[in-house]
Protein backbone atom coordinates (compact mmCIF):
# COMPACT_ATOMS: atom_id res chain seq x y z
CA UNK A 1 0.00 0.00 0.00
CA UNK A 2 1.13 3.35 -1.10
CA UNK A 3 1.46 5.84 1.46
CA UNK A 4 0.20 8.75 -0.88
CA UNK A 5 -3.08 9.84 0.82
CA UNK A 6 -5.05 9.95 -2.76
CA UNK A 7 -4.05 6.55 -3.03
CA UNK A 8 -5.84 5.27 -0.22
CA UNK A 9 -9.03 7.07 -0.70
CA UNK A 10 -8.80 10.73 -0.31
CA UNK A 11 -11.48 12.70 0.51
CA UNK A 12 -11.39 16.60 1.10
CA UNK A 13 -14.31 19.24 1.58
CA UNK A 14 -13.27 22.29 -0.16
CA UNK A 15 -15.53 25.51 -0.20
CA UNK A 16 -19.25 23.91 -1.66
CA UNK A 17 -17.77 20.71 -2.97
CA UNK A 18 -16.58 17.79 -1.27
CA UNK A 19 -13.92 15.66 -3.65
CA UNK A 20 -13.73 11.85 -3.14
CA UNK A 21 -11.45 8.87 -5.09
CA UNK A 22 -14.10 6.16 -5.33
CA UNK A 23 -11.98 2.73 -4.43
CA UNK A 24 -15.04 0.40 -5.21
CA UNK A 25 -15.08 0.61 -9.00
CA UNK A 26 -13.29 -2.13 -11.17
CA UNK A 27 -12.86 -0.69 -14.85
CA UNK A 28 -12.48 -2.40 -18.32
CA UNK A 29 -11.94 -1.35 -21.55
CA UNK A 30 -14.07 -2.81 -24.38
CA UNK A 31 -12.95 -2.23 -27.82
CA UNK A 32 -14.69 -3.44 -31.20
CA UNK A 33 -17.34 -2.84 -33.63
CA UNK A 34 -20.58 -1.71 -32.53
CA UNK A 35 -22.07 -2.36 -35.73
CA UNK A 36 -20.90 -6.27 -35.99
CA UNK A 37 -24.02 -8.58 -35.28
CA UNK A 38 -23.62 -9.53 -31.99
CA UNK A 39 -21.68 -6.99 -30.09
CA UNK A 40 -24.57 -5.41 -28.53
CA UNK A 41 -26.76 -8.31 -27.88
CA UNK A 42 -22.90 -9.88 -25.68
CA UNK A 43 -23.03 -6.92 -23.69
CA UNK A 44 -26.58 -6.39 -22.77
CA UNK A 45 -26.16 -10.44 -21.94
CA UNK A 46 -23.04 -9.76 -20.17
CA UNK A 47 -24.51 -6.23 -18.04
CA UNK A 48 -27.81 -5.77 -18.87
CA UNK A 49 -26.85 -2.81 -20.64
CA UNK A 50 -26.90 -2.55 -24.49
CA UNK A 51 -24.11 0.58 -26.34
CA UNK A 52 -25.14 3.73 -25.24
CA UNK A 53 -25.43 6.26 -27.63
CA UNK A 54 -22.32 8.53 -28.66
CA UNK A 55 -21.14 10.60 -25.67
CA UNK A 56 -23.06 8.32 -23.64
CA UNK A 57 -22.89 6.73 -20.09
CA UNK A 58 -25.51 4.49 -18.91
CA UNK A 59 -26.31 2.33 -15.84
CA UNK A 60 -28.15 0.57 -13.17
CA UNK A 61 -26.97 -0.54 -9.57
CA UNK A 62 -23.07 -0.67 -9.89
CA UNK A 63 -22.98 -1.40 -13.20
CA UNK A 64 -22.66 1.73 -16.15
CA UNK A 65 -21.40 1.55 -19.32
CA UNK A 66 -19.73 4.41 -21.59
CA UNK A 67 -19.35 5.27 -24.44
CA UNK A 68 -15.44 6.60 -24.89
CA UNK A 69 -14.89 6.48 -28.71
CA UNK A 70 -16.67 4.91 -32.03
CA UNK A 71 -14.98 1.52 -30.87
CA UNK A 72 -14.37 1.89 -27.17
CA UNK A 73 -16.45 1.39 -24.41
CA UNK A 74 -15.20 1.56 -20.44
CA UNK A 75 -17.53 -1.24 -18.69
CA UNK A 76 -17.35 0.06 -14.66
CA UNK A 77 -18.75 -2.63 -11.80
CA UNK A 78 -17.86 -3.76 -8.44
CA UNK A 79 -15.13 -6.03 -8.08
CA UNK A 80 -17.71 -9.16 -7.25
CA UNK A 81 -19.51 -8.71 -11.03
CA UNK A 82 -16.03 -7.79 -12.90
CA UNK A 83 -15.05 -11.89 -13.71
CA UNK A 84 -18.49 -13.04 -14.33
CA UNK A 85 -19.03 -9.70 -17.41
CA UNK A 86 -15.60 -10.39 -18.47
CA UNK A 87 -16.14 -14.08 -19.03
CA UNK A 88 -19.68 -13.30 -20.35
CA UNK A 89 -18.14 -11.26 -23.14
CA UNK A 90 -15.35 -13.22 -24.29
CA UNK A 91 -17.43 -16.17 -24.37
CA UNK A 92 -20.13 -13.97 -26.86
CA UNK A 93 -17.55 -12.19 -28.40
CA UNK A 94 -14.83 -15.51 -29.17
CA UNK A 95 -15.89 -15.10 -32.96
CA UNK A 96 -15.13 -11.46 -33.81
CA UNK A 97 -12.40 -8.86 -33.41
CA UNK A 98 -12.28 -7.37 -30.23
CA UNK A 99 -10.50 -6.18 -27.18
CA UNK A 100 -11.54 -6.71 -23.29
CA UNK A 101 -9.18 -5.52 -20.95
CA UNK A 102 -9.08 -4.84 -16.80
CA UNK A 103 -7.96 -1.71 -16.48
CA UNK A 104 -9.04 -0.99 -12.78
CA UNK A 105 -5.39 -0.51 -11.58
CA UNK A 106 -4.22 2.17 -13.66
CA UNK A 107 -7.17 4.49 -13.47
CA UNK A 108 -8.75 6.38 -10.51
CA UNK A 109 -12.13 7.87 -10.22
CA UNK A 110 -13.28 10.48 -8.16
CA UNK A 111 -16.22 12.14 -7.09
CA UNK A 112 -16.96 15.76 -7.02
CA UNK A 113 -20.28 17.05 -4.98
CA UNK A 114 -21.52 20.22 -4.64
CA UNK A 115 -24.01 23.45 -5.43
CA UNK A 116 -21.11 24.61 -7.46
CA UNK A 117 -19.80 21.37 -9.30
CA UNK A 118 -20.21 22.70 -12.42
CA UNK A 119 -17.78 26.18 -11.60
CA UNK A 120 -15.56 23.77 -10.36
CA UNK A 121 -14.82 21.55 -13.54
CA UNK A 122 -15.19 24.24 -15.54
CA UNK A 123 -12.63 26.42 -14.07
CA UNK A 124 -10.31 23.25 -15.02
CA UNK A 125 -11.94 21.13 -18.58
CA UNK A 126 -12.27 23.18 -22.22
CA UNK A 127 -16.17 21.67 -21.60
CA UNK A 128 -19.24 23.52 -22.01
CA UNK A 129 -20.65 23.07 -18.10
CA UNK A 130 -23.71 24.97 -18.74
CA UNK A 131 -26.94 23.09 -17.67
CA UNK A 132 -28.19 23.32 -21.03
CA UNK A 133 -24.81 21.63 -22.52
CA UNK A 134 -23.66 19.17 -20.22
CA UNK A 135 -26.42 16.96 -18.52
CA UNK A 136 -26.33 13.94 -16.68
CA UNK A 137 -26.46 10.84 -18.64
CA UNK A 138 -23.44 12.33 -20.72
CA UNK A 139 -19.57 11.56 -20.75
CA UNK A 140 -17.18 13.51 -22.42
CA UNK A 141 -13.46 13.05 -22.61
CA UNK A 142 -11.32 16.02 -21.75
CA UNK A 143 -8.51 17.72 -20.19
CA UNK A 144 -8.32 18.46 -16.49
CA UNK A 145 -5.19 21.06 -16.95
CA UNK A 146 -2.44 18.97 -17.99
CA UNK A 147 -3.78 15.49 -17.33
CA UNK A 148 -6.09 13.44 -19.69
CA UNK A 149 -9.59 12.88 -17.60
CA UNK A 150 -13.55 11.72 -18.27
CA UNK A 151 -16.41 13.14 -16.79
CA UNK A 152 -19.90 12.56 -16.25
CA UNK A 153 -22.51 13.91 -14.05
CA UNK A 154 -24.43 11.17 -11.68
CA UNK A 155 -26.95 14.30 -10.96
CA UNK A 156 -27.07 18.08 -11.00
CA UNK A 157 -24.45 18.48 -8.03
CA UNK A 158 -22.36 15.54 -8.64
CA UNK A 159 -19.67 14.47 -11.05
CA UNK A 160 -17.53 11.72 -11.69
CA UNK A 161 -13.55 11.97 -13.19
CA UNK A 162 -12.13 9.19 -14.26
CA UNK A 163 -8.19 9.39 -14.71
CA UNK A 164 -4.99 7.49 -15.16
CA UNK A 165 -3.76 6.22 -11.36
CA UNK A 166 -0.17 7.92 -11.98
CA UNK A 167 -2.24 11.56 -12.40
CA UNK A 168 -4.60 10.61 -9.02
CA UNK A 169 -2.50 13.43 -6.42
CA UNK A 170 -1.64 15.93 -9.39
CA UNK A 171 -5.97 16.02 -10.17
CA UNK A 172 -7.31 16.10 -6.32
CA UNK A 173 -4.98 18.69 -5.76
CA UNK A 174 -6.51 20.52 -9.03
CA UNK A 175 -9.46 19.79 -7.81
CA UNK A 176 -9.06 21.56 -4.13
CA UNK A 177 -7.38 24.28 -5.69
CA UNK A 178 -10.22 25.21 -7.99
CA UNK A 179 -12.87 24.86 -5.10
CA UNK A 180 -10.99 26.86 -2.20
CA UNK A 181 -13.65 29.61 -1.05
CA UNK A 182 -13.07 32.96 -2.56
CA UNK A 183 -12.52 32.41 -5.84
CA UNK A 184 -16.32 31.20 -6.93
CA UNK A 185 -17.19 31.96 -10.60
CA UNK A 186 -21.61 31.57 -10.65
CA UNK A 187 -20.97 31.23 -13.99
CA UNK A 188 -24.37 29.35 -14.12
CA UNK A 189 -26.49 30.71 -12.11
CA UNK A 190 -30.07 31.57 -13.54
CA UNK A 191 -30.66 35.08 -14.17
CA UNK A 192 -33.22 36.67 -12.03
Amino acid sequence: MSDNPVDQGAEDSVGYVSIRQLGDRDIMLLRGDFAFHGFNGALVAATGLGVPPRRGIIGYGNIQVAWMSSDELLVMTDSASTEKIAKSLEQALKNQHFLLAEVTDSRTVFEIRGDLVREVIAKLCPVDMHPDAFMPGEIRRTRLAQASAAIWMTDDHSVRLICFRSFADYVFNLLKAAAKPGNEVNAFEKAI
